[in-house]
């Protein structure tokens, strides 16, 4: 394993998010507290508690899993897409690194921002609202999961991107849409029957009761089941980078 480059990649990506501070976190942070604003006061003042949770507290799972997937499929996409873009991924290909070491940098690089965005996402919410933490380690779990699996998917959007339009169409068109009909902002119990069979096949739904689970101990999806689903991601984005990398897919050219 060398270190040294792994440790080149990641201190320079990390460097980026020192230099646009303001798009990397004060942007996020001011976005988040809209949101409670929004929805804490405007409809936690019509909806009192959800599943004995009250509605202020009830969404600062999901608003942390909105900006934890958001950011780190950004993060990982442009951190390995701008190099393709100007060239200088060539140097990084003809290096003595393997794959595994480049992938390590500029993922654990991505995931990383994410998760002290999130840190700084949950410190936020304290202001707002009051809330606990049933099971750390299990947020803890939910949290590095979802930064690691979703920077990975990130990477790979990177790569098959070839023009700055593509890079925001899977998150935008697709990702954003997921989390909002997840479950960040209600319950699934509180649709009709016919709309939760619907909203079981969104994977976001997952990751979000699972991460909820482990603040109030309430979810709308087995625990259990919410881990497999994380689990099932990062194997299915690992299978595709190593694929990615063995075939050259749109790094050869």
């Amino acid at each position: 394993m060398n270190f040294q480059a792994v440790k080149a990649i990641y201190f320079f990506e990390m460097a980026r998010m020192r230099r646009t501070l303001l798009q990397s976190v004060i942007s996020p942070v001011l976005s988040t507290s809209l949101y409670f604003i929004v929805f804490g006061a405007a409809i936690g003042s019509r909806i009192e508690e959800v599943g004995g949770v009250s509605y202020g507290a009830f969404i600062v799972p999901g608003l942390m899993m909105l900006t934890l997937l958001q950011n780190s499929i950004a993060n990982a996409s442009f951190g390995i897409y701008f190099p393709k873009f100007i060239g200088t991924i060539y140097e990084v290909m003809s290096a003595p690194i393997s794959f595994l070491e480049i992938v390590l940098g500029y993922v654990g690089a991505a995931a990383t921002k994410s998760l002290i965005l999130g840190v700084i996402i949950l410190a936020t919410a304290g202001i707002f609202v009051p809330f606990h933490i049933a099971h750390p380690f299990w947020m803890l779990f939910f949290l590095v999961m979802t930064a690691v699996t979703f920077s990975l998917f990130g990477f790979i959007i990177g790569i098959w991107a070839d023009n700055f339009e593509k890079l925001q169409l899977i998150p935008m068109l697709i990702v954003t849409p997921l989390v909002f009909l997840g479950g960040s902002f209600y319950s699934i119990e509180m649709l009709p029957p016919f709309w939760q069979t619907v909203t079981h096949f969104n994977p976001v739904l997952y990751l979000i009761s699972g991460f909820r689970w482990s603040f109030y101990e309430t979810a709308d999806v087995s625990v259990s089941i919410s881990i497999a689903m994380i689990t099932f991601f990062l194997a299915i984005c690992l299978t595709l980078v190593w694929w990615i990398f063995r075939s050259g897919y749109r790094l050869k050219t």
